[in-house]
C-alpha cells in the first residue's frame, strides 16, 4: 500500500509541476493572467502519465469527457467559466490530493520513526553481543587458568 501511495503522491507532483509549467510556457510567467482553470491544458498534462493516452487520470470518463466538449476556462479577461459539476470534481480532486498528501506526509514520519527505532535496536544488539562475546571469553580465560591450576596441583 506503501507503493502504491507513494506512486500516487509522485504522480501528483510531477502532475503539478507539469501543468504549472504548462501555464507559464502558454500564459506566461505573470500568475494573474493564468486561467484560473485550462481544461485542454489539463486534459494534456493529465493524459502524460498514464498507459491510456485518452485517459484523464484522476478524473471520471464523464467529466474527461464534458471537459472535451465544452473547453470553457475562466481568465482575468474572460467572464467564461468551467461548468459547477466541473468545479466540484476539481475542488474534490485538490481536496482528494491534500488528503493523500497528508497521509503520505504522516506515513513518511512514521517510516522515520520505524527506521530510527530500528536502527537504535541494532546498534544495542551490537553492544549486548560484544558483551556477551567478552564474558564468554573472561568465563572460558577463567575455566582454562583454573583447569591449568588443576592440571599443576596433580
Amino acid at each position: 500500500m506503501f507503493i502504491v501511495l507513494n506512486m500516487m503522491i509522485t504522480f501528483y507532483f510531477y502532475f503539478q509541476e507539469t501543468f504549472n509549467n504548462r501555464l507559464r510556457e502558454r500564459y506566461g510567467d505573470d500568475t494573474l493572467t493564468h486561467p484560473e482553470f485550462d481544461p485542454d491544458l489539463w486534459i494534456e498534462v493529465g493524459s502524460l502519465g498514464g498507459p491510456d493516452k485518452n485517459r484523464v487520470y484522476r478524473l471520471s470518463n464523464t467529466t474527461a469527457d464534458n471537459l472535451r466538449s465544452t473547453r470553457s476556462v475562466s481568465t482575468v479577461r474572460s467572464a467564461q467559466s468551467i461548468s459547477s459539476s466541473q468545479s466540484k470534481e476539481f475542488v474534490a480532486l485538490q481536496q482528494h490530493t491534500a488528503q493523500l498528501t497528508k497521509k503520505y506526509n504522516n506515513l513518511k514520519a512514521k517510516y522515520a520513526q520505524l527506521k530510527a527505532s530500528h536502527t537504535q535496536q541494532r546498534a544495542e544488539q551490537r553492544v549486548e553481543s560484544e558483551q556477551l562475546k567478552a564474558s564468554q571469553a573472561q568465563q572460558k580465560a577463567e575455566y582454562e587458568a583454573a583447569h591449568e591450576q588443576q592440571k599443576g596441583g596433580l
